[in-house]
This record gives C-alpha cells, structure tokens and sequence, in this order.
C-alpha cells in the first residue's frame, strides 16, 4: 500500500505514534488509508451541506473495509464574489486547490482519495488533482440546488442579476426585486441552473469520475447521502483494482466530455476547465476539438439560462445518463470508456432511459443540429474565443456594430446601469484576462443588467475575461491573445466596428492590419493592478485562456 512509507516498519515508530496521539488504533492503521478531501465551509451554498456529504463518504469508506481521514479544500462562491475585487480570487483559487491537494495527498501518503467539491473552481480543482496525483480517486458533489418561486414562475440566482437590470432601468420596484432576492435561492446546493458549477459537476460523471447521478441528483434528496456512501465503498474497489484517473480521464473521455457539453449546453467555463485539467492528464486537448465536435452534436437541452428548465428537471428525465443514452444512439459516445464504477461506459448505460423528452430532446429531434458552445477565431482573437452559442438569440448569430470600449468591469457597469449604451453596439471589456485581470474575471454583472434593460438581442459582449454559466445572450469571452499581452482587443477603438457570425465561428474587427500595426507601436503594457500577495504571483505565471489559463513556468 502507498500507506506504508507513513506507517510500516520500526522506522517508522515515530509516524504511527503521531497518528495514534489522533486516536488511531492499530487495527485502523493497517488498513489503506483513504483521504477525503472536504471543502465544506460556511459561505458558498453549494458547500453548506458537505459536512454530510463527507460523512456520508466516511461511512462507504469503513463499510468498505479502508480507513477514512478528512483534510479540508478551500472554496470561493461566484456568486457571492462577482462584480467586485472578491472574483479576481475565483479562478486563481482552482490552482490553490489542486496544489493543495496535491501536497497533503502525497506528504502524508494516502492509498487513495474521495473527493467532496461543489462549485465552480472547486469541482475543476480536485479533478486537476486527481489527475496530477494519479491514485484511485472518486469526485462526489454536494448536488444542485432546487429552483425557486416568484410569482408563479420558477427562478435561481441568475434570475436575481437580471432584476437588478430591470429594477435600473425603472421596468421593477425595489419590492419586486425584494422578491427575487427572498425566494429564488431556497436552500443549499450549485446554483439551480446549467452554470458553471453543475456543468463540471455533469461532465465529472461523464469524464468517468464521479458515479451515475453525480452531476444532477439534488442536494436535498436523501439519494445524495446514499450516493456518497456508495463513493466510499466503491473506492475500496478502485484500490484493489488500481484503476487511477489517467486510467479513467483518457482521450476518449474527454471527447464524451465534449458531446456531452454540447448536448447540454454547458457553461462556457466548462471549455476552460476542462482544456486545464486535459493539461493535468497529459492529455491533447485544443480549441479546435470544441468545434469539430459541436459541429455533429445535436443540442437537446435547454437548461437555465437558455430555456425553462433547472437541473432537478434534467435529473427527473433521466439525468446525464440518460443523455449519453441518447446522444448513442447516434454512435456519438464512446462506450468503451473506462469510469469509476470500475464498467465501461456502455455498461452503465444498460439500466438509463429518457424519461421526459420535453426536457431531453429526441436525437432526431434537437434544439439545433449542433452544439451548445462554439469557439470562434479572427484577427479579434487568434488563438480563439468562447461563446455559448445555445444561449444567443437567432438575430444575434450574425451581427456588426460599433464598439463601446472600457479597460475595467467597473467602467462597464457605471455606464450600462446609467442607461447609456445603445442598440446594436458591441461592449468591449478588456485587461480583465488571466493576466490583465488578474484572475479572469466573470461578467456576469454586465450581461444580467444588459438582459434585464431588455437589450440582450441588441448588444453584443466581448471581453478577454470570461462570463458566469448563468449569462445569457450575445456574450464572447476568453478572448486571446487577453489585452495585457498586446492582444488585437487592446487596439480597437471607440467606433470600431467588430463583425461577429457564431455560425461560421468568426470575430474580425474591421480594421486594416496595417492599421492595427501602426496602433501597435503605440500600445504599451498597462501597470500591474495588483503587486502584492498570490495574485501578483498568479498573474506572472499563468498563461492565456486558450491554454486554460494554467501556471506555468515554461
């Protein structure tokens, strides 16, 4: 057992009497030692319930005859850091967390892990881990949250944001937003909507990683306790047969992984973590596999913030299982893919069925022919963009306007809540990439306030930071080359026309190169934002988001 250099042999008297000062016996201590990583805390929702969620695992764990040992992970909500200071901490967090992992994992020598994340940077951080420490590991999640209620129409956090633009724009009363706020959240769990958190939380099941029903069963129902403790007992059965993630998280996975992000029309978040944790795998994995796989899968969900329904109702049809069931038909999913239930892919599918196809779509039957996310590319971003093509509407496929260009999320806001942009235009939020930023901020204050005025089919959003799963409309993020490397975006101008087609997968600003050389050689790099402190240290190793904004040295 990988245990045994902590607590074999005479040499190793002082380590086992160390773990005995915790109340360890002897006869725990010669059983495999499974650590289980906890980001319970008090502050993101998605978290709250984790302590139940680990003692759950724990249970799974002795049932199955190892010895479980809890160490913590952090977390940041996004929603409680967005549109301030607090979101430039969101992405760099994911690089905390699997290097976190990574050090009590191997400094103290566990034979395998099970895994407790929630939300958005945390679920991508320990699959990052996992794939980096490649011991038998299992991610089980805390579960969404159930959507909520106001007046008759069913709601989550994204519903709240777009308020706020409403209550601006004069179209609500502060009562009425009061509503919002007291009702659309109800209670623990990922926010209610197909947004970053229950993206990864959906691909982690079809990554291999997680066991059938981990991306949708509810945070409140009591099958999330059993589910859990499954997780245990069953990573006794990974650790006998030393099936490890690099086992599980092949090529093959990740192009499921893919389908089954277009399919259901993930956050475009989900393209960023899931090229990072690729990276972790050694895996190849580039931009251009978004498109070539969008382009033959079908679309068969519409899940908040592109359509009515919420993850409880995508669990109700059948869950993700059910779609990969679907999408097979078609021979789009891998079936030989190896998973975490120690089956292949096309095994587990055996017992999965669509049980309402209001909510998943007939393969013959789609949203659209295509997937839910595209990357487009041009002289505006030459090492491509992101944009989730699901949530657009059919106008705004194709579109050329004016650009109005501020060099911060806050100049942006000032200027939208005041009611000053037009229709038509193309907001242009930059030096907010991984570097600019730093950490990449989500603009998810931006684009609900745009919806709320009623402008989401009028305007455009581009930026070279990225946009929460819970964005919906004409919004472009991940622009790369970011700004702060002397990207085309540092260069446009107020005026400047910038043509989108999503359809074709392009973004051009319409102005001459020798134009933009000429812009060029009076462009000079803006001054650090923050000189201090991780961030500081963050923005000078990491690298663009086309590379899914890993650390690197190189």
């Amino acid at each position: 057992m990988r245990s045994d250099r902590i607590k074999k042999g005479i040499e190793r008297a002082p380590h086992r009497a160390l773990l005995k000062s915790m109340g360890y016996t002897d006869e725990e201590l010669q059983r495999p030692l499974i650590g289980i990583v906890n980001s319970h805390n008090e502050i993101v929702p998605g978290h709250i319930n984790l302590d139940k969620i680990v003692d759950a695992v724990k249970t799974g764990v002795l049932m199955g005859g190892g010895t479980p040992i809890v160490f913590p992970a952090i977390g940041v909500c996004d929603g409680i850091a967005m549109g301030h200071v607090g979101m430039k901490y969101s992405l760099a967090s994911r690089e905390l967390i699997a290097d976190s992992i990574e050090a009590m994992a191997i400094a103290h020598g566990f034979d395998a892990l099970v895994m407790v994340p929630n939300c958005d940077k945390i679920v991508p951080g320990t699959l990052m881990a996992a794939a980096r420490i490649n011991i038998p590991t299992i991610i089980v999640s805390g579960g969404p949250m159930l959507s909520g209620r106001v007046k008759g129409e069913r709601v989550s956090v994204s519903n709240v944001f777009e308020a706020v633009g409403s209550a601006m724009a004069g179209k609500m009363s502060e009562e009425e937003l009061y509503e919002y706020e007291e009702h659309s959240c109800p209670g623990c769990g990922s926010c209610a909507g197909m947004f970053t958190a229950n993206s990864m939380n959906c691909l982690t099941e079809v990554l291999g990683m997680g066991l059938p029903g981990n991306g949708t069963i509810p945070a409140v129902y009591a099958e999330r306790i059993r589910l859990a403790k499954k997780a245990g007992i069953k990573i006794m059965e990974l650790l006998e047969k030393d099936i490890k993630p690099r086992d599980i998280m092949t090529k093959e996975a990740f192009a499921n992984a893919l389908t089954i992000d277009m399919a259901l029309g993930c956050s475009t978040n989900s393209i960023l973590h899931l090229t990072a944790i690729a990276y972790e795998a050694e895996i190849d994995f580039n931009l251009d596999m978004v498109n070539r796989i969008s382009d033959i899968t079908p679309n068969l969900c519409k899940l908040s913030p592109a359509g009515p329904h919420h993850i409880e109702d995508l669990y109700a049809a059948g869950g993700v299982q059910a779609v990969m069931k679907e999408l097979s038909k078609n021979g789009l999913v891998n079936t030989e893919a190896l998973t975490a239930t120690g089956d292949v892919v096309g095994k587990n599918l055996e017992v999965a069925e669509v049980k309402d196809y209001t909510v998943i779509k007939a393969i013959d039957e789609p949203y659209s022919k295509s997937g839910g996310i595209a990357v487009l590319k041009g002289n505006l971003a030459t090492e491509g963009c992101v944009v989730k093509r699901s949530a657009v509407s059919p106008k705004m496929m194709k579109h050329s306007g004016p650009a109005r260009v501020f060099d911060s999320e806050e100049e942006a806001i000032e200027v939208i809540l005041k009611g000053n942009i037009n229709r038509g235009e193309v907001i242009v939020i930059r030096y907010e990439g991984p570097k600019g930023g730093p950490g990449m901020r989500e603009m998810l204050a931006p684009t609900a306030s745009i919806a709320g005025m009623g402008l989401d089919e009028d305007v455009v959003l581009i930026t070279d930071g990225r946009f929460s799963g819970a964005t919906r409309g004409a919004s472009i993020g991940h622009i790369s080359p970011e700004a702060a490397e002397g990207g085309t975006i540092a260069l446009v101008k107020e005026g400047d026309i910038i043509s989108i087609d999503i359809t074709k997968g392009s973004i051009h600003l319409e102005v001459s190169t020798e134009e933009l050389e000429l812009r060029k050689t009076s462009w000079k790099p803006p001054s650090a934002k923050i000189t201090r402190g991780y961030l500081a240290r963050y923005s000078k190793l990491v690298k663009s988001a086309s590379t899914g904004a890993i650390l690197s040295i190189d």
